[in-house]
């Protein structure tokens, strides 16, 4: 009967992009901090085996967590919620 989504829909899709934006902003800020945390310490002349070790375990674990919710916002997106 109605031509568009209503206020609502529209205000909950824009709530589901504002959250899927905040954890790409916020896994990317996570990963690039641990990228330049493993950057000074080799400038420094640190132990490479902690800070290296640290990253190869933390960076995919990110970056997995971050594909897992943009996939279920995506799904939210696509389909709109239906039931």
């Amino acid at each position: 009967m109605s031509d568009g989504p209503s206020e609502f829909d529209r205000r909950v899709r824009a709530l589901q992009w504002t959250i899927a934006a905040l954890a790409v902003v916020f896994i990317g800020g996570i990963v690039t901090w641990i990228t330049h945390l493993i950057r000074t310490a080799w400038r420094l002349g640190d132990v490479p085996s902690a800070s290296i070790g640290i990253s190869i375990v933390a960076i995919p674990v990110f970056l997995v967590l971050l594909g897992v919710i943009i996939s279920v916002f995506w799904v939210l997106l696509r389909e709109g919620g239906s039931r």
